[in-house]
Protein backbone atom coordinates (compact mmCIF):
# COMPACT_ATOMS: atom_id res chain seq x y z
CA UNK A 1 0.00 0.00 0.00
CA UNK A 2 1.04 3.13 -0.88
CA UNK A 3 0.87 6.14 1.58
CA UNK A 4 -0.24 9.37 0.99
CA UNK A 5 0.95 12.94 2.18
CA UNK A 6 -0.18 15.93 1.99
CA UNK A 7 0.94 19.61 2.55
CA UNK A 8 -0.72 23.02 2.14
CA UNK A 9 0.94 26.91 1.13
CA UNK A 10 -0.86 30.24 0.76
CA UNK A 11 0.14 32.30 -2.15
CA UNK A 12 -0.20 35.94 -3.17
CA UNK A 13 -2.67 35.32 -6.33
CA UNK A 14 -5.79 34.88 -7.54
CA UNK A 15 -6.38 30.97 -8.27
CA UNK A 16 -6.24 31.34 -12.06
CA UNK A 17 -2.81 32.71 -11.56
CA UNK A 18 -1.60 29.84 -9.62
CA UNK A 19 -3.19 27.17 -12.22
CA UNK A 20 -1.51 28.99 -14.99
CA UNK A 21 1.77 28.18 -13.44
CA UNK A 22 1.07 24.82 -12.58
CA UNK A 23 0.09 24.16 -16.32
CA UNK A 24 3.03 25.52 -17.93
CA UNK A 25 4.59 22.55 -17.57
CA UNK A 26 6.92 23.59 -20.63
CA UNK A 27 8.48 26.50 -17.81
CA UNK A 28 9.10 23.92 -15.91
CA UNK A 29 13.11 23.58 -16.32
CA UNK A 30 13.43 27.18 -15.04
CA UNK A 31 12.05 27.43 -11.63
CA UNK A 32 12.09 23.77 -10.74
CA UNK A 33 15.87 22.62 -10.03
CA UNK A 34 15.83 19.15 -10.32
CA UNK A 35 13.22 19.45 -13.17
CA UNK A 36 15.91 19.23 -16.47
CA UNK A 37 13.51 18.59 -19.50
CA UNK A 38 10.64 18.82 -19.86
CA UNK A 39 8.29 17.38 -23.36
CA UNK A 40 4.23 17.95 -23.38
CA UNK A 41 3.53 14.58 -25.44
CA UNK A 42 0.26 15.21 -25.74
CA UNK A 43 -2.81 17.79 -25.05
CA UNK A 44 -6.16 18.12 -25.30
CA UNK A 45 -8.52 20.05 -27.48
CA UNK A 46 -8.65 22.87 -24.98
CA UNK A 47 -4.61 22.94 -25.23
CA UNK A 48 -3.86 22.01 -21.73
CA UNK A 49 -1.13 19.07 -21.50
CA UNK A 50 -2.72 15.30 -21.11
CA UNK A 51 0.66 13.77 -21.04
CA UNK A 52 4.00 15.62 -20.25
CA UNK A 53 7.41 13.31 -19.86
CA UNK A 54 9.57 14.57 -17.39
CA UNK A 55 13.95 14.18 -16.77
CA UNK A 56 14.46 15.34 -12.96
CA UNK A 57 17.99 14.87 -11.80
CA UNK A 58 18.28 15.85 -7.73
CA UNK A 59 21.46 14.24 -7.42
CA UNK A 60 20.98 10.66 -6.00
CA UNK A 61 17.81 10.68 -7.50
CA UNK A 62 17.76 10.92 -11.40
CA UNK A 63 14.39 9.49 -13.54
CA UNK A 64 12.66 10.07 -16.60
CA UNK A 65 8.73 9.08 -16.64
CA UNK A 66 5.48 10.44 -18.05
CA UNK A 67 2.33 11.44 -16.10
CA UNK A 68 -0.86 11.80 -17.43
CA UNK A 69 -3.19 14.77 -16.21
CA UNK A 70 -6.73 15.92 -15.98
CA UNK A 71 -8.17 18.90 -14.92
CA UNK A 72 -11.50 20.20 -12.83
CA UNK A 73 -13.66 22.11 -15.42
CA UNK A 74 -12.43 25.41 -13.62
CA UNK A 75 -9.26 24.53 -13.03
CA UNK A 76 -9.38 24.29 -9.22
CA UNK A 77 -7.87 20.66 -9.51
CA UNK A 78 -4.83 19.98 -11.19
CA UNK A 79 -4.11 15.70 -11.10
CA UNK A 80 -2.51 13.28 -12.93
CA UNK A 81 -0.90 9.62 -12.67
CA UNK A 82 2.54 7.60 -13.45
CA UNK A 83 1.54 6.54 -17.03
CA UNK A 84 4.19 3.57 -16.74
CA UNK A 85 6.86 2.73 -14.13
CA UNK A 86 10.13 4.30 -14.79
CA UNK A 87 13.54 3.39 -13.06
CA UNK A 88 12.57 5.18 -9.90
CA UNK A 89 9.14 4.91 -9.54
CA UNK A 90 6.20 1.78 -9.93
CA UNK A 91 3.41 4.52 -8.96
CA UNK A 92 3.00 8.19 -8.68
CA UNK A 93 -0.67 10.13 -8.14
CA UNK A 94 -0.76 13.54 -6.86
CA UNK A 95 -3.04 16.64 -7.34
CA UNK A 96 -3.10 20.18 -6.53
CA UNK A 97 -6.16 21.96 -5.18
CA UNK A 98 -6.46 25.93 -5.79
CA UNK A 99 -8.78 27.58 -3.28
CA UNK A 100 -9.78 31.42 -3.39
CA UNK A 101 -9.22 32.87 -0.23
CA UNK A 102 -10.86 36.13 1.06
CA UNK A 103 -7.76 38.37 0.99
CA UNK A 104 -7.03 37.82 -2.83
CA UNK A 105 -5.33 34.59 -1.72
CA UNK A 106 -5.06 31.46 -2.45
CA UNK A 107 -4.29 27.63 -0.67
CA UNK A 108 -2.65 25.14 -2.55
CA UNK A 109 -2.97 21.80 -1.04
CA UNK A 110 -0.54 19.15 -2.31
CA UNK A 111 -1.18 15.80 -2.60
CA UNK A 112 1.31 12.81 -3.53
CA UNK A 113 1.27 9.38 -3.53
CA UNK A 114 4.30 7.65 -4.57
CA UNK A 115 5.24 3.48 -4.69
CA UNK A 116 9.23 3.34 -5.49
CA UNK A 117 10.99 0.77 -7.66
CA UNK A 118 13.87 0.53 -5.21
CA UNK A 119 13.08 -0.45 -1.20
CA UNK A 120 13.66 2.32 1.16
CA UNK A 121 12.79 2.51 5.12
CA UNK A 122 9.51 4.16 5.58
CA UNK A 123 10.84 7.00 7.76
CA UNK A 124 13.26 7.95 5.14
CA UNK A 125 10.70 7.60 2.28
CA UNK A 126 8.45 10.39 4.59
CA UNK A 127 11.29 12.62 4.98
CA UNK A 128 11.93 12.41 1.16
CA UNK A 129 8.44 12.90 0.65
CA UNK A 130 8.09 16.02 2.73
CA UNK A 131 11.37 17.44 1.54
CA UNK A 132 9.95 16.99 -2.25
CA UNK A 133 6.47 18.57 -1.18
CA UNK A 134 7.80 21.45 0.86
CA UNK A 135 10.20 22.38 -2.02
CA UNK A 136 7.51 22.05 -4.85
CA UNK A 137 5.33 24.58 -3.13
CA UNK A 138 8.41 26.95 -1.91
CA UNK A 139 9.26 26.66 -5.69
CA UNK A 140 5.31 27.23 -6.77
CA UNK A 141 5.45 30.41 -4.38
CA UNK A 142 8.32 31.50 -5.64
CA UNK A 143 7.42 31.60 -9.28
CA UNK A 144 3.86 32.63 -8.94
CA UNK A 145 4.65 35.70 -6.35
CA UNK A 146 7.46 36.86 -8.66
CA UNK A 147 5.57 36.31 -11.70
CA UNK A 148 2.40 38.40 -10.57
CA UNK A 149 4.09 40.98 -9.31
CA UNK A 150 3.40 39.94 -5.37
CA UNK A 151 6.15 40.45 -2.78
CA UNK A 152 7.80 36.88 -2.44
CA UNK A 153 7.80 36.60 1.21
CA UNK A 154 7.68 32.60 2.75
Amino acid sequence: MTDTSTQSITIAATPERVAEVITDFRSYPDWVSAVKEVEVVEEYEDGYASQVRFVLDAGMAADEYTLRYEYAEDISRVEWSLVAPSKMQKRQDGSYDIAANDDGTSTVTYTLAVELSVAMLGMFKRKAEKMIMDSALKDLKRRVEATSGAGASE
